[in-house]
């Protein structure tokens, strides 16, 4: 549970209908497994101690007593157990019945939540015997003790931080205004639901959508644990239907007709994250919520959730082609705009060959076709200096031919060579300001292009580059419109082999496939033997961990130790963990000190959740400290 991960369940026990003892052993044996693999908040279904299908059962006062005994050895099962567990029965109080949930932990029955909305209409008619649960927390007896009754009950540990659990049974989801909705807004980060739905055909999907969108809409962990195998299927089946869900995302969920329990590692922290996000998540205080207390032994949750190592990357291959689809269209017009606004009709883009070049004139070409502009409007510009290799250089060329730009070849060698002269700069010094000076020389011609030619300067450098301040100061930091400004190195490289698979024409596939292949590099240091010299990624560390960290921490909020155990995690096999924190402390150091860079960006579209643009989503003082976040990174070695 350290770092906010709580385990839960959703537990489906196969029952007899009104066979209370046999029911309670079963759920027994259930909490046994769900001990075993560490669960913490185990769910069971609606009625589960009696069945849902009793009928009129329900009104015999047998079946009523006899719930609440196996009950009470179940509170009793629980003792000495570290778990907080949902339970449901009919419960009688002040002469009604009520469709209940009962909350046991460590052999106490901390609460018992009514459930509010009593369906009577199709195949249901709850109404016949149950009463609407009421929302106003009173007290009921059970033997000697007092236990809290109503809907508005919160149960909190203090073992993981922002952990608040509030209940809903069945029907509570499905109506206009849940109950959810006002336990999220009082405080509840997990939210149960005890339920009994019946399966007919394709309410399986709208059911896991509901869950999924409460979860989401709730910004909250959401376990759905429904009735299965054993109900009676005299009318009505029930498979079952077991889901996890966190803030919209399914993380778990049982297949039909087996009974399955289904486990899950909800984050908490990453829900308290995102809820300190929202500035329209606003607390509510319509009418009192209980908070009842329980107890957890704080100690790491052993994880089998999954972390896809590219978070930005959809895993999936049609959802990834529809991803880069997407992201092509906000790229392609997001600069139409601006081509609009400013009247120009040209674009003036250097092109090296690289990724990220590749891609802004893909881009470019893209929103000349929607202006119904002429492609030779854009004039690709190829500045070779002492770092260009023949193959970027060909591939930058064949690029502009086979997509029908104006291709501009300017040699920068000699104006390098006058400017580092002017300011006592040796050529055989290969510094910082050998490699800026061109970065520098290169934007220069661009933006003077620009105005000769009345065009925009189209910018080039990505997301994951400017989050590392890896780009040159009032160099290639610096454009007109930066299209690729929102986008990580991970996706970009998937952005033009989605173009290369999807343009339909041979020849630009090829050069596309060959700029995938080119390792990752500025050019700004002499080739050896005609091969690039100077890697990205033996400078500043794999891109793959870099955008990995920025979107746990830009997009979660996480503390470096928490990200560093989730890249373990995803990495594992791929790179040892001494490298990982390597990468991982190079990460804050640049992200702090590069800050200066990313306060004066020029405009740029946001494409996904992650964006570090000052005017949006980063508002960030150039002179913040990283202190804090780096004796977390020391502490980890």
């Amino acid at each position: 549970m350290k770092q906010g991960f709580v385990k839960v369940a959703a537990v489906t026990p196969k029952i007899k209908v009104a066979d209370t003892h046999y029911n309670g052993e079963q759920i027994k044996l259930c909490l046994e497994e769900a001990y075993e693999k560490g669960a913490k908040i185990i769910v069971f279904p609606e009625l589960c101690l009696t069945g849902y299908t009793c009928g009129d059962l329900f009104l015999q006062e047998l079946l009523i007593e006899d719930a609440l005994q196996t009950l009470k050895e179940l509170a009793d099962y629980t003792d000495g157990h570290d778990a907080l567990v949902f339970v449901g029965l009919p419960f009688e109080k002040d002469g009604k019945l009520y469709n209940v949930a009962a909350v046991l932990q460590d052999g106490m029955i901390l609460g018992l939540v009514p459930k509010m909305y009593i369906p009577t209409y199709a195949e249901f008619y709850e109404g016949r015997h149950f009463a609407p649960g009421e929302a106003e927390v009173s007290t009921v007896w059970i033997d000697d003790e007092e236990v809290p009754f109503g809907s508005r009950l919160l149960f909190e540990t203090d073992a993981v931080k922002g952990l608040t659990v509030a209940c809903e049974i069945c029907e509570d989801l499905w109506v206009p205004n849940p109950p959810a909705t006002g336990h999220a807004l009082a405080g509840a980060t997990l939210i149960v639901n005890l339920s009994a739905s019946n399966e007919t055909i394709g309410k399986d999907v709208y059911r896991e959508m509901l869950v999924k969108s409460a979860s989401a809409r709730l910004v909250a962990g959401y376990v759905y644990a429904s009735a299965g195998e054993g109900e009676s299927t005299q009318d009505l089946v029930f498979g079952g239907h077991n889901i996890i869900a966190e803030n919209g995302t399914v993380l778990a969920q049982a297949k039909r007709f087996t009974n399955e329990s289904v486990y899950a590692d909800i984050d908490i922290h990453r829900m308290r994250a995102e809820r300190r996000r929202m500035s329209t998540f606003l607390r509510e205080n319509e009418a009192p919520y209980l908070a009842v207390p329980f107890t957890l032994q704080c100690e790491e949750t052993k994880l089998e959730r999954k972390f896809d190592c590219m978070p930005f990357v959809p895993s999936n291959q049609s959802e990834r082609d529809k991803r880069c689809e997407e992201i092509l269209s906000i790229q392609s017009y997001g600069l139409k705009k601006r081509y609009e606004h400013t009247g120009c009709k040209k674009a003036v883009i250097g092109v090296s060959g690289g990724l990220d070049s590749t891609l802004a004139l893909l881009v470019t070409v893209r929103t000349f076709d929607l202006l119904a502009l002429p492609r030779e409007n854009i004039l690709a510009v190829t500045m070779p200096c002492f770092g260009t290799t023949d193959r970027t250089y060909d591939n930058a060329c064949k690029l502009a031919h086979a997509l029908g730009a104006t291709l501009q070849e300017i040699n920068i060698k000699e104006a390098v060579s006058v400017h580092f002269a002017d300011i006592g700069q040796s050529l055989d010094v290969h510094d910082v300001t050998y490699e800026n000076g061109q970065a520098r020389e290169r934007t220069q011609i661009l933006m003077d292009l620009a105005n000769k030619e009345n065009a925009l300067v189209i910018g080039t450098g990505d997301m994951s580059e400017l989050a590392l301040g890896f780009a040159t100061y009032n160099g290639d930091h610096m454009s007109m419109y930066g299209v690729n400004a929102g986008v990580p190195k991970t996706l970009v490289r998937h952005l033009v082999r989605f173009y290369a698979d999807t343009c339909g024409e041979e020849e630009l596939k090829e050069i596309l496939l060959n700029v995938l292949d080119t390792p990752v590099s500025p050019e700004l240091l002499p080739p050896v033997d005609g091969v690039i010299a100077q890697k990205t990624e033996e400078l500043v560390g794999p891109y793959e961990l870099h955008d990995f960290f920025l979107y746990y921490m830009l997009r979660c909020g996480f503390e470096p130790a928490k990200v560093y155990r989730l890249a373990k995690l995803a990495f594992a096999g791929q790179y040892a963990e001494e490298e990982i924190l390597k990468w991982l402390k190079l990460f804050y150091k640049r992200f702090f000190a590069q800050q200066f860079k990313r306060s004066c960006l020029p405009d740029g579209p946001k494409v996904g959740s992650v964006a570090v643009s000052p005017r949006g989503d980063l508002r960030m003082p150039s002179d913040a400290s990283a202190a804090l976040w780096l004796k977390q990174v020391e502490e980890l070695y």
